[in-house]
């Protein structure tokens, strides 16, 4: 039976960022911008269901709470049926986050105590009220009120207005696990999919490569099939450009043959020649690189010195959680899901009735200095 504050039950479809490369002036959109850290965890919505039961679901829609069962029961014992955040899970260990640690069973955690916290940045849901349609200010003060008197390990995430402190944070906070900044309009709805109007910057690295395929029509590639130093193939993402498009079919010209099926990246047209190209490889987990340019008249194998290491955080954490859930029912003698017939689209844009008690907290709690240690806006647990 569904108790009158739940309003909003799993699945729902979480609001992504896009990837910017670079942190986006303050004024740049109307009503302004917040920016928030880029934490290297879970991504995971917590909803807390009748009798305080609760649902961290990841987003390939399996519930972690099994696997992070400490983190599941303070939310149920501390926060009231029918809220939902969103947030990231994430562990610490010598100071800085650890996803790493995230993939290893709980037993194994508690054992080395190494920490897990939910970092929450959004506000989806309160007990009788959709939030989704609301702005993100709106939510933010909300999301600061209902988790008062709350700690670890549960926190909200450290944000600011300020751009300065926000470049601040991204210069100084890599070596504490932190991947980058998000910055979200203060106006926009929480809408699933990807939106402009939250882009994250993450932290990026050059690295050079061997174009060894294309996707796509000669003459207007989508993307290109990359040889990294140590012998491993990606695909590059996101889509090319228009301008970078005409650059590869340019300089490909003569150069390919015809299609060929490749049993991991699907059908592409393959080089007779390779040539040499610039990546831009972000922090993260597996094998990622977004294409940057072809560097004329250079051997590739003569330019490639250093490998890519990490895939894009959207592959990694959706395998990474999958496989933390499989690991999860496996150990539980089953798949726990959620029956119930709760709301789970898109918001329809029109706010339900202001809850009685809504409160008018400061839109951000971030110090202009940037955090002493950790990465939310209280200390990472001990």
């Amino acid at each position: 039976m569904n108790g009158p504050g739940v309003v909003l039950r799993p699945p729902v479809d979480v609001m992504r960022p896009r990837s910017a490369d670079e942190i986006p002036a303050q004024g740049s959109v109307p009503g302004g911008l917040q920016y928030s850290l880029k934490l290297d965890g879970f991504r995971a919505l917590a909803f807390v269901l009748d009798g305080g039961r609760v649902f961290l679901q990841s987003r390939a829609r399996r519930d972690l709470s099994p696997e992070f069962p400490a983190v599941a029961a303070y939310l149920g014992e501390r926060l009231p049926p029918g809220i939902v955040l969103d947030g990231e899970l994430c562990a610490y260990r010598e100071g800085r986050l650890s996803f790493t640690d995230l993939l290893r069973p709980h037993r194994e955690r508690e054992r080395a105590g190494v920490p897990v916290s939910y970092i929450a940045f959004d506000l989806l849901a309160l007990p009788g009220h959709d939030l989704r349609a609301r702005p993100l200010r709106e939510r933010w003060e909300l999301l600061g009120a209902a988790l008062a008197g709350t700690g670890p390990p549960l926190q909200r995430v450290l944000a600011t207005e300020d751009e300065g402190t926000a470049r601040e944070w991204f210069g100084t906070l890599r070596e504490a696990g932190v991947e980058g900044i998000v910055a979200k309009a203060w106006d926009s709805a929480y809408r699933p999919g990807g939106t402009w109007s939250w882009r994250k910057v993450r932290y990026a690295d050059t690295r050079d490569a061997a174009l060894v395929g294309v996707f796509g029509p000669p003459d207007r590639p989508h993307a290109v099939l990359v040889r990294l130093p140590d012998g491993r193939t990606l695909r590059t993402s996101p889509r090319l450009t228009a301008p970078q498009a005409r650059e590869v079919a340019r300089l490909t010209t003569g150069l390919l043959a015809g299609p060929m099926a490749d049993p991991e990246h699907g059908t592409v047209r393959p080089l007779t020649e390779h040539l040499p190209v610039e990546l831009r490889v972000p922090s993260g987990r597996q094998d990622t690189a977004r294409f940057v340019r072809v560097r004329d008249g250079e051997r590739a194998e003569e330019q490639a010195e250093e490998q890519a290491e990490e895939q894009a955080e959207e592959q990694a954490e959706e395998q990474a959680e999958e496989q933390a859930g499989e690991q999860a029912g496996e150990r539980a003698g089953e798949d726990q899901r959620v029956e119930g017939d709760g709301r789970d689209g898109e918001p329809d844009g029109r706010p339900d009735t202001a809850p009685p008690t809504a409160p008018r907290a400061a839109p951000h709690a971030a110090p202009r200095t940037g955090p002493r240690s950790g990465p939310a806006a209280n200390e990472p647990p001990g």
